[in-house]
């Protein structure tokens, strides 16, 4: 092959800052072994990252979509406590349920996700100003239904609470020797299951294609024939989806609603996106990278508490690294940008009279 054919080969932009995300995971990972190895060389640690934040890791899922179609939504933290208080009160009802809860928390995200997606696709109106209306009218939703903390203790959901699947072969020894197998918790599974859904359709199905279509450039995918705005509202719609089913796992988690569940999770959502290689203007983006961003990021979290950090500290660090995953990505966007622009200009020039045979 030629030349101009190699760069075909070459990874994309999506691909290149996940990669540089999941090089930046593990070697943060490793620091953290060779920093504090008591800790984190346990198995039952690098679980419990999921384990414990498992309804992050699925807003972040959901917001990636949204990011990468050119849009946000900081509405899905208050969403996911509203939700998480509405299960609440059910669940603790003389006609309370599990079934019932999870019904009522899907509903409640995808109606969420339904305004948002009519309002800023079909009216055209600012992403941020709807979302942030959501955002208003979540937390008013949830101080209006109950201002005091709501401990579940119906049975079934107690034992769902409660319930860990057990790996036997994978675990550590503590200090007298004792084999303590690791144990993962039903929302683990939640985000496999998500995971593996939205990268296949973000990968193979037109609804994925179209999304990163309408992100890169919504002029030229409108003239390709793509409806711009239906991309648009489903992207919303999956968020909201994505913040009930959040919601639901969070208090599967903490057995209690609590208006200030899931503040400021919006925020961690977008900088785990961004951390994990997804740009805020859209149209670049691996959805894998949503869990690795999420992951760096709960990881340097645990490095400033461990090493003992006053806590006033760790959002200023988070922030600081924040700026530098940001600017890392301008400048390796701005860099492959003219490497690519160079290569144009030298592409007449490029084809050598024995080429052809090569390209043959």
């Amino acid at each position: 092959m030629g030349a101009l054919n190699t760069t075909k080969t070459k990874l994309s932009n999506s691909n290149l800052l996940f990669l540089i995300a999941a090089v930046i995971f593990v070697l943060m990972y490793v620091f953290a072994i060779i920093s504090f190895p008591r800790s984190f060389l346990q198995f039952q640690t690098f679980f419990d990252l999921f384990n414990l934040n498992a309804a992050l890791i699925i807003m972040t899922l959901g917001l990636s979509i949204v990011m990468i179609v050119g849009g946000i939504d900081i509405s899905i933290g208050s969403v996911c406590g509203l939700v998480t208080m509405a299960c609440a009160m059910l669940l603790e009802s003389d006609v309370g349920s599990v079934w019932g809860a999870l019904l009522l928390a899907l509903g409640i995200g995808i109606a969420f996700g339904l305004l948002h997606g009519y309002l800023i696709a079909y009216l055209d109106i600012q992403p941020f100003i709807i979302t942030l209306a959501g955002l208003f009218l979540a937390k008013g939703l949830v101080t209006t239904l109950h201002k005091d903390p709501i401990n579940v203790t119906m049975q079934a959901f107690v034992k769902l609470r409660d319930f860990k699947m057990v790996i036997p072969w994978l675990g550590t020894k503590n200090r007298l020797g004792v084999f303590i197998p690791c144990e993962i918790k039903p929302g683990v599974i939640v985000v496999v299951v998500l995971v593996v859904l939205f990268a296949a359709l973000m990968k193979w199905s037109r609804f994925g294609r179209n999304v990163y279509a309408v992100g890169g450039n919504s002029q030229s995918a409108l003239m390709l024939g793509i409806n711009v705005k239906r991309t648009i509202f489903f992207s919303y719609v999956i968020c909201g989806l994505t913040s009930g089913i959040a919601g639901f796992v969070f208090i599967m988690t903490t057995g209690a609603g609590n208006i200030g569940n899931g503040a400021l999770f919006e925020i961690k959502a977008i900088a785990s996106n961004v951390i994990g290689g997804i740009l805020l203007n859209g149209g670049v983006g691996n959805l894998l990278g949503a869990p690795i961003g999420t992951l760096t990021l709960l990881i340097i979290n645990e490095l400033i508490r461990a090493a003992g950090v006053q806590s006033n500290y760790q959002a200023i660090i988070s922030g600081l690294l924040l700026y530098l995953f940001i600017v890392m990505q301008s400048v390796v966007m701005s860099l492959r940008g003219r490497r690519e622009f160079r290569l144009a200009l030298l592409a007449p020039w490029l084809r050598l009279p024995g080429m052809k045979k090569a390209e043959n």
